[in-house]
Parts: C-alpha cells; structure tokens; sequence
C-alpha cells in the first residue's frame, strides 16, 4: 500500500509540474493574450454584436474615472461587476451590481497617476469585457 501512495503522489506531483511547464495555446497565440476568454472592441470573439452594450466605457475626468457598461438591466441579463485596475495590477477599486442596479461605477485615480488602466465588465451571459485606456 505504502508503494502505491508514493507513486500516485509522485505522479500528481510531475503531472502538475509538467502542466504548469506548458503555454497554452490561448495565452501563446499573441493579439493581447486570452482569446475566447477576454473580449474587447477590437477582439470581440464570438460575441461581434454584442460591443455596442458590454465592452466597458471609460470616462476620465482628472483624477475621476468612470466605467459604464452601455446595457439594459434585468433578472435574466446584467452587468454583475466592473474592475478597474492599474498597469501595475494594483485594484483600484470594483462595484457589484444587481439586476436593479445602473451599470456604472466611479473610481479615484492614485494622485498623479499616468499610464494604463483595465477596465472590466462582466455580463451574465455574455462573459469577461476589457477596455485598456492611458491617461
């Protein structure tokens, strides 16, 4: 018994090395990275006419940013979140929404922030919606 724990350890350990050594095919295929995962204006997958009403819309006044998903609101079909988030990853700051809610959130910039910032929106339906801007 001893054995066979050794060696289903010893194999959970090299499979999990062996597939965290690979670049999956999403990441590698270049164009800004995930693919089918992450859809932008430019890159909207499957979802070519859906743009108009969930890539995110970033409005950036001074140090005041806000993020609106241009979308009806409804039990069966939201905006559920928006993220914003600086080129160095750091979260600027996020807001969960409901059914009931409009799809538009505020942010405050770090003062005299210059550079990227990601915005996200997620439908429940229409999945994972990035809009990068630079300020």
């Amino acid at each position: 018994m001893t054995d066979r724990r050794a060696f289903l350890k010893t194999s959970a350990v090299a499979f999990s090395a062996l597939a965290l050594s690979r670049t999956s095919p999403v990441i590698a295929s270049g164009g800004g990275g995930y693919i089918g995962i992450v859809y932008t204006k430019d890159n909207p997958g499957k979802w070519a006419k859906k743009v108009a009403s969930h890539a995110p819309v970033v409005n950036v006044v001074g140090s005041k940013v806000t993020v609106e998903t241009k979308h009806g609101m409804s039990e069966a079909h939201f905006i559920v979140r928006h993220t914003l988030v600086l080129a160095d990853g750091v979260v600027v700051g996020a807001k969960t929404f409901t059914a009931k809610d409009k799809p538009v959130s505020t942010y405050t910039l770090p003062q005299g922030y210059k550079g990227t910032l990601y915005a996200t929106s997620f439908c429940n339906l229409h999945d994972f919606w990035l809009t990068e801007v630079t300020v």
